[in-house]
């Protein structure tokens, strides 16, 4: 079962490390979902080539990648501010492109809570 790790509370402008045990021949997204609001894209990387996709309000902020030693898929993410604020979750497809649709993504974690504040 994927699980999510790493969340926390942190400041605006701070830093935080998201975690997905996942490996194999399998993509990994990540989404989340702040209170009251819909589940949103934020990230995926392909198995295949390592590339990666990002939203809009997150790219250049927020960082995935693959550690193979570790078979995990991480988030790193930097200059949080306060609308950051969701839980996370990571996914996975068995496929080698990017999708940003949810439905496109079979198994789901439980989620990681972030929390930004001022």
């Amino acid at each position: 079962q994927l699980q999510a790790s790493g969340g926390g509370s942190v400041l605006v402008g701070g830093s935080l490390r998201l975690s997905c045990a996942a490996s194999g021949r399998i993509s990994v997204g990540w989404f989340r979902q702040a209170s009251g609001k819909e589940r949103e894209f934020v990230a995926a990387i392909s198995w295949r080539d390592g590339s990666a996709d990002y939203s809009d309000s997150v790219r250049g902020r927020f960082t995935i990648s693959r550690d193979n030693a570790k078979n995990t898929v991480d988030l790193q993410m930097n200059s949080l501010k306060a609308e950051d604020t969701a839980v996370y979750y990571c996914a996975t497809r068995y496929s080698a492109s990017l999708s940003r649709r949810k439905d496109q993504y079979r198994d789901w974690g439980q989620g990681t809570l972030v929390t930004v504040s001022s």
